[in-house]
Formats: C-alpha cells, sequence, structure tokens
C-alpha cells in the first residue's frame, strides 16, 4: 500500500522513497516509545508561567489526499493499467485512466449518444485485464418506460476500449456518437500527491487524436476512422447506422507514441506460472485460485536487460515496480505453480546485490517500511537478504534444476555470508543493523535463513554450515528467555526487543513468522525459536477474539495500545499475515485456529469479489455485516494473490523433495472445507493434481515419473 512515514505522518509515495538504501539512517527508538520516563518530564526545572516564551499557535496544513481506489475497477496487464470509476466514464478526475510504465496517456474518455450519456446499469471486472460496463438508452418516448439502446464498453489494461451500441428498436436508427478525450500525460506519483498538472491541448493525428509534452507523448486511434475530429475540443464523432436487431461497434486504441501493442509478460503463453484450478465442496475455493491466478499473471513484470526474468510487482496502482521482499515473499509461496518465476526473481535479485567489502556486502538493496507507531521504520533490505537463500533452498526441493541452482547459489552465499558477519559477535539480528531493535519477525527470518541456508550450502559441498547451525542453536534458546512476555494468560512473545534488551510488549500478527519455520528435505520443516508450550500460546493468542477479526488476522490486537482497524500496521487485516498463520497453525497441529482464520478469509473473499485486497479494514464480524475496504490498499497485490496458493496448498500439506524424488503429503485431516482437488500444480518439473476427501485423506491423482511419496 502506498502510506510512508517521515514521522509526520502517512504521505503518498515519491520515486525518492524507491531508491536502494541500507537502512542505516533510521533513528533508534525513543526512550518513550522504549518505555522508561521522559527526560522532560524527569529532570526539567520548574519555570514560572510568566518566564515561559510566547508560544505561536501551530498553523494546521491539511493532509493530502490519497485517491481512493476500494470502488475502482482496475484493469492490469503490467505494464499496462486501466484505471475506472463503476459509471465506466474516464471524466479525468482521481486516478480516471489508461497507463503504461507508470504514465496516464489517457485521463478523459467520456461517451455520449444522441447527445446523452448511456445510463450506467452494471460495471464489473471480466478478467484481471479487462472490464465490461453496459448502459441504456431510450431513443424512442413511444417505447414507454425501456431502453432501446444497450450500450456496452469493454476496457482492456492493453490501452483497447471497444464501445458496442446493440438496437432492439422496431426500426433503423442512424445515431450521432461522440467520444470526448483528454490527458495529462501525468506520472501516477505525481497524481497521487495532487500534481498531476493541466490537461494538454490536442492535435489530429491519422484516425484519431495526438498529445505531447517535452518528456512524453500519446495518441489514440480510432477503428473505423471518425466522421470528424475537432483538436480543439478533443472530440471524435461517427454516425453510426443501425438495423433493427442490429449492432455496430467503435475501437478505440491508446498507444504512446510509436510504441506498439502491449506485450504482458503474463501471456498465457509464456507465463512462468501454472494454471492451476481448484475444486471441491466449497464452491468459493475454485473461483478464488481462478482470480489469483489470474491476477499474479497480470502482475508480472520482465527483466528489461534480461527479457527472460520476470519477477513480480508489488501491486496495483501504488507499486507497479519491484519491492524486493515482497517479490521474493510472492515467489516463495508460489512454489506449487513452478519454479520458474522463483528462478526469474532470483536472477533479477542477485544482479542488485550489493558488492563487498564493508558491512552491507552481500545485502540485497531495499527501501524503508513502516511499522506502526510502536517501533520505527523496519529495513527490507534485510528481509530481502534473509529471504534470498530461503526461497533459493525451497525452490530446489519444489524442482529448481540442480544447473540453475548451482548458478544462484554464490548470490545465496553472500547472503548467508553477511548473516554470518552481521551477528558474528551478537545474539541477535537487529533491524535497522545497526541501531535498530530486535524484531520478532527479524529473528524468525534470520533462524530461518541459516538453518535452509546451512543445508543448502552442505548440498553443494560449500563452507559455512556449522557457523550457521551454533548461531541458529544460541538463537533459539536465547529468543525463549528473551522474547515471551509473562503475564496471567500465559504470556505472549514481544514485538521487539530495544537496544537495551527491554521487550516492547504489544501483541502484533508479525509474531506469525514464527510459526514458518521453512521446509527442509524428507518432507521436513525446521525448528523454530518456540517451543512447544510457547507454540500452544501463540496460537490460543491468534485464535483470539482480540486478533482473530472473523474476517481474518488483525495486524495489532484489539487491546493494544494505538490499535486502528483500518491502520495498515496497527490493527487493519492483512492477507499475507493471515495466509501465514493459517499454513502455520496448521502445520503444528493447531486446525481449529487454522480453521478459524481460514473461513473468515474466504468469507471476506466473497465480498471482494474473489479478488483479495493486500488487506482490509480489522473491523468485528457481525451478522449481516461486510469486510470494509482499505481506501489505499492495492487490489490486485501478489502477496494477497499468492497467500491464496499458499492457502489451498497448505491444506494438501504438500510437501516435496524433488532432489530425493519423493513427496510428502501431511492434509489438514479436520478438511475445513470438505473435499478439495488440486490441479496444474508442479513438482519436480512435471503437472502435479492431488484431492483431499471429507476425512481429511489425500490421494495423488497426477505426479511426475519416478516420484514416490514419502512417509
Amino acid at each position: 500500500m502506498p502510506f510512508l512515514t517521515d514521522g509526520t505522518g502517512p504521505r503518498a509515495p515519491k520515486a525518492a522513497d524507491f531508491r536502494p538504501t541500507s537502512c542505516a539512517d533510521v533513528r533508534p527508538l525513543a526512550p518513550s516509545v522504549q518505555g522508561s520516563p521522559s527526560s522532560a518530564a524527569t529532570s526539567r526545572p520548574h519555570r514560572p508561567a510568566a518566564a515561559a516564551p510566547p508560544r505561536t499557535p501551530p498553523v494546521s496544513r491539511p493532509v493530502p489526499e490519497v485517491p481512493p481506489t476500494h470502488t475502482a475497477l482496475i484493469c492490469v496487464a503490467l505494464p499496462g493499467l486501466a484505471i475506472s470509476g463503476e459509471p465506466g466514464q474516464l471524466a479525468g478526475r482521481g486516478l480516471d485512466g489508461f497507463y503504461r510504465g507508470g504514465r496516464r496517456l489517457l485521463s478523459r474518455c467520456q461517451l455520449r449518444v444522441a447527445g446523452r450519456e448511456p445510463l450506467p446499469v452494471q460495471a464489473r471486472m471480466t478478467g484481471a485485464d479487462t472490464a465490461r460496463f453496459v448502459g441504456t438508452l431510450r431513443t424512442s418516448a413511444a417505447a414507454g418506460p425501456d431502453p432501446d439502446i444497450v450500450v456496452e464498453r469493454t476496457r482492456h489494461a492493453d490501452g483497447t476500449e471497444r464501445i458496442t451500441l446493440r438496437s432492439a428498436a422496431p426500426r433503423a436508427l442512424r445515431l450521432p456518437v461522440e467520444v470526448a478525450l483528454a490527458t495529462d500525460l501525468a506520472e501516477l506519483g505525481a497524481i497521487a500527491a495532487g500534481a498531476a498538472g493541466p490537461e494538454l491541448p490536442a492535435s489530429v493525428h491519422d484516425s484519431g487524436l495526438r498529445w505531447a509534452r517535452a518528456d512524453a507523448a500519446a495518441c489514440v486511434t480510432a477503428d473505423p476512422p471518425p466522421s470528424d475530429a475537432l483538436a480543439s475540443a478533443g472530440l471524435l464523432r461517427w454516425e453510426l447506422e443501425l438495423p433493427p436487431g442490429g449492432t455496430a461497434a467503435v475501437e478505440l486504441r491508446v498507444r504512446p507514441e510509436g510504441a506498439g501493442p502491449l506485450r504482458s509478460a503474463g501471456h498465457a503463453a509464456t507465463s512462468p506460472l501454472a494454471p492451476a484450478r481448484a475444486a471441491g465442496d466449497d464452491p468459493r475455493v475454485g473461483p478464488l485460485l481462478h482470480s489469483a491466478v489470474a491476477d499474479l499473471q497480470a502482475l508480472l513484470l520482465r527483466d528489461p536487460a534480461h527479457p527472460s526474468d520476470t519477477y513480480l510487482a508489488a501491486g496495483a496502482p501504488w507499486r507497479c515496480g519491484m519491492a524486493p521482499a515482497e517479490a521474493l515473499a510472492a515467489a516463495r509461496m508460489t512454489l506449487p505453480l513452478g519454479t520458474r518465476l522463483a528462478a526469474g526473481t532470483l536472477r533479477t535479485l542477485a544482479r542488485t546485490q550489493l558488492p563487498g567489502p564493508g558491512p552491507r556486502a552481500g545485502m540485497i538493496p531495499g527501501p524503508r517500511r513502516d511499522a506502526g507507531p510502536h517501533l520505527p521504520p523496519s529495513c527490507t533490505a534485510t528481509e530481502a537478504t534473509l529471504l534470498f537463500p530461503v526461497l533459493l533452498a525451497e525452490a530446489r526441493r519444489w524442482g529448481l534444476p540442480d544447473q540453475e541452482t548451482q548458478e544462484l547459489l554464490p548470490a545465496a552465499e553472500r547472503c548467508l555470508t553477511w548473516l554470518r558477519t552481521t551477528v558474528r559477535d551478537r545474539t541477535y539480528l537487529s533491524d535497522p543493523h545497526p541501531a535498530g531493535p530486535a524484531r520478532c519477525e527479524t529473528q524468525a527470518h534470520a533462524h530461518r535463513a541459516a538453518l535452509l541456508g546451512a543445508e543448502l550450502l552442505d548440498a553443494y559441498g560449500r563452507p559455512g554450515a556449522p557457523e550457521l547451525r551454533q548461531w541458529a542453536l544460541a538463537l533459539r534458546s536465547a529468543f525463549r528467555a528473551d522474547f515471551w512476555v509473562e503475564d496471567r494468560a500465559g504470556g505472549r512473545p514481544a514485538m521487539a526487543l530495544t537496544q537495551d534488551g527491554r521487550p516492547v510488549p504489544h501483541l502484533a500478527a508479525t509474531t506469525v513468522h514464527l510459526l514458518d519455520t521453512g521446509l527442509l528435505g524428507a518432507g521436513m520443516f525446521a525448528p523454530g525459536l518456540l517451543d512447544k508450550v510457547h507454540t500452544a500460546h501463540l496460537a490460543r493468542l491468534l485464535g483470539s477474539p482480540a486478533m482473530d477479526a472473523g474476517w481474518g488476522l488483525r495486524g495489532l490486537g484489539t487491546n493494544e495500545a494505538g490499535h486502528n482497524p483500518f491502520g495498515h500496521r496497527t490493527g487493519a487485516v492483512r492477507v499475507q499475515e493471515t495466509a501465514f498463520a493459517v499454513a502455520g497453525l496448521a502445520a503444528a497441529g493447531y486446525e481449529n485456529e487454522a480453521a478459524g482464520l481460514l473461513n473468515g478469509l474466504l468469507e471476506a473473499a466473497e465480498h471482494f469479489g474473489h479478488r483479495l485486497p493486500e488487506m482490509f479494514a480489522g473491523e468485528q464480524r457481525s451478522a449481516g455485516t461486510a469486510p470494509l475496504p482499505h481506501p489505499a490498499a492495492c487490489r490486485p497485490a501478489a502477496t494477497a494473490a499468492a497467500s491464496v496458493v499458499l492457502l489451498l496448498t497448505a491444506l494438501a500439506g504438500i510437501r516435496p523433495d524433488a532432489p530425493a524424488r519423493t513427496v510428502t503429503l501431511r492434509p489438514v485431516r479436520s478438511a475445513p472445507v470438505g473435499e478439495l482437488g488440486l490441479s496444474g500444480l508442479r513438482v519436480a518439473g512435471a503437472p502435479f493434481a492431488v484431492r483431499i476427501n471429507r476425512l481429511g485423506l489425500a490421494m495423488v491423482e497426477e505426479a511426475a515419473d519416478g516420484l514416490q511419496l514419502g512417509a
């Protein structure tokens, strides 16, 4: 989502926010956040009121509003976007328009038929990249209240719009049709900040109109060519003849000047993602997985210098570029759809890895991320650097060819060397390093990277594995003592430890990362940072009303200071964290808690048209209510769409070990969605299908030749 922080409150993103950074400039926790009293309150001498200097009242400045997206229909086929309101008319307001590469090519596209705007009757998405708008007109008063013209507009993210008129009139009609067009050629960031600029003058070009400024130009062409084009008014006009019961159509094509048709990286013929399908007793799982895979394909981008390498953009409309930590997390969750996306993501990020020497050598650069009111911004470079070897190790288990694994191994080694060097004399990994707190989720990421990385190094005879395992063992012992905050209810894991070792005790959804331990060989999960007793307490907390909103997992418990159901780190339901909770709880044997969160998220998905946003409000579910959308959430979002893949495959408990030619199944025995069939997956480079019956028993229906079922 778009909110970042500079200490004054949320704001829209700017290009400078997404530059590579070491995150070393993030300030440490303030004393009041750390739990100690403010020095101003305890040591400042008292002064009489008369001695105090006069205070100037603060000047209130309006906070700029980010254009809302929750009611928009967002068609995505990156680098193309088409964003529309429900009426279907692009009126040049807010985010309306056709985009390519983050620039708005067309902001206004207003249709009039016989001098009137069609009456909107329906607007809906028909695919990840397509929206359909239907309106009606009455051309004759003799027809009574019934419309006799249907106007259908089909809008594509590739910059195409088809306008079709269907007549039910008993006589032939000759209808004047006009489309008013305009643009500002603004960048998406400028539009979000409210600095889009005025509309540009148009000129007649070919069979349409053209707009230009010093750094960009765009044109709209029409088929059939218009009978009249008025550049001064930005109008194209036609006289369309409709026989009784007949149709007529106009197609508009929006392009940057000199550019050809949009070629999306997610085109079915070239997509690195397998077309997985789900079917079973629960009618929600099929359309949800279908939409998720379509959204993932729509968000695919190619590395410009290496077009064969693809990766996922973070989400539309705000983050249509690389976000390293989220690209790696999404690629990891989509490993059941094949390893090509993981390989492309890893190769792309390996080329950005920071060289040595120096304390940052081996890091994958990334921006800062707001962490809410209780902690300073975190460093996504740390998260991405720890995710890199984890993704490579698990991709190998799912079937990444040995040659590709060995090509990427040096980059993974550099990530692990950075980890060993950074924690050489430390128990915990601070984030941002070295001045930040020791975050709960950072220790989980680092522990998982150490164990899976050590196994990867051992598999290829590389040094460094014993040191990683030794540190991971020391971290487990210290974490269980230092991070557990005791209370009357059994305790909870702390969000973080401050620099002086004091816990930040608030209950947050980031604790779900403690349940995500990573997949080792022989279908085994790596040991976690929590013991069995503490894991049981965490499971109970995650399933409690304070954390479970009935639609999914809140980002911060309702009893915690600073809770806000719309806060993106302070109470909103984030789909990715809910999916991690479901998968982790199910793997740990806490199926009731997992099923509660899963069914809540499935119910929420129905209200969102089976296209989950990255987050939504954490308001408590009750009878007759629906989840409240967050007005600035990305939809589609890579991690939200990938979470659907994780949720459904976690129900089957698929644990592959392609190097050993085995796959182990540990399905959720309570079968929370009844019978479930998953097909079109990929394990060991071949199609894979599995079915779980109502008794929670799994059966492999399709698999690679020679792939054995593990114990």
